[in-house]
């Protein structure tokens, strides 16, 4: 027994090494300048400085931004889910090497690639005007952060839903069936609650970096749309005011583990009714 616990430790140290060196040591270092001003002195108005009406702007955008993403990928992701499970194991798996395969490409070729597809005279207004249908111009807009931003995370809400759903027993699903119900009450009293796992990750997973694709907000918003990741980058590298930077850092932190305790809550609620 000591040996496998020796071993154990010997195996997690790489792990304990990589914690220390790149989560733990710098949120220490993010938490000092946040809670310092430039002469050392301690101070909590770096954090409150959150509440500056411009900062406070572009936090209610940037959760409008990944709001509207998370909400738009959930009701994406489960109609390309249950089509997916419905296939047999190779072409499922086919499936969804083509929906990550643009995840290996580089992300600001990405937004590039948008960039010219959505601007007035891009390929998507192009093909509208050759059909004889005025053309529109949503570059520069939020909506054109929106599609970038789903874009990039759509298959991090894809994949673990697919994971939840596809380990449902499908003898509950055809008993179910077999008792009368009809797709809508299969979905909604069995697969929705029993992927409530899954969609909860993929809420974490989207929701998060959804509010401060910052690189997104320059590219597809011309830097007229700021973010409040553009706040902070810009507190970092223009003004070099890391002291500011690092308290909009915390405080946004502070922000996301609030909204995700009642994330965690409200599913848990939900599983224990399910059950």
């Amino acid at each position: 027994m000591d040996k496998v616990m020796n071993r154990r430790s010997v195996l997690s140290g790489p792990y304990v090494v990589w914690a220390l060196g790149f989560t733990v040591i710098p949120l220490i270092v993010i938490i000092k300048y946040a809670i310092s001003d430039r002469t050392g002195a301690f101070t909590l108005s770096n954090i409150l400085a959150i509440f500056d009406p411009v900062n406070l702007k572009a936090l209610i955008f940037s959760l409008e931004i990944a709001i509207g993403c998370t909400v738009v990928c959930i009701l994406l992701a489960y109609p390309l889910v249950l089509a997916i499970s419905r296939l047999k194991f190779a072409r499922s798996g086919f499936m969804l090497v083509i929906l990550i395969l643009p995840m290996w490409m580089n992300f600001i070729l990405k937004l590039l690639a948008w960039q010219m597809i959505l601007s007035s005279n891009g390929i998507l207004n192009m093909i509208i005007r050759a059909a004889g249908i005025t053309g529109f111009d949503i570059s520069n807009t939020p909506i054109s952060i929106m599609i970038g931003v789903i874009y990039e995370y759509f298959p991090y809400m894809v994949l673990p839903v697919f994971d939840a759903v596809i380990a449902i027993d499908a003898d509950v699903i055809e008993a179910a069936r077999d008792l009368g119900a009809k797709k809508g009450t299969v979905f909604w009293k069995i697969i929705f609650p029993l992927s409530l796992p899954g969609l909860m990750s993929g809420i974490t997973m989207v929701f998060v970096p959804s509010m401060t694709s910052f690189v997104t907000a320059d590219i597809l918003g011309g830097g007229k749309l700021q973010l409040v990741g553009n706040i902070i980058e810009q507190e970092f590298i223009q003004s070099m005011n890391w002291n500011l930077g690092a308290g909009l850092s915390v405080a946004l932190m502070i922000f996301i583990l609030i909204s995700m305790t009642f994330t965690v809550k409200k599913d848990e609620r939900e599983e224990e009714e399910a059950w």
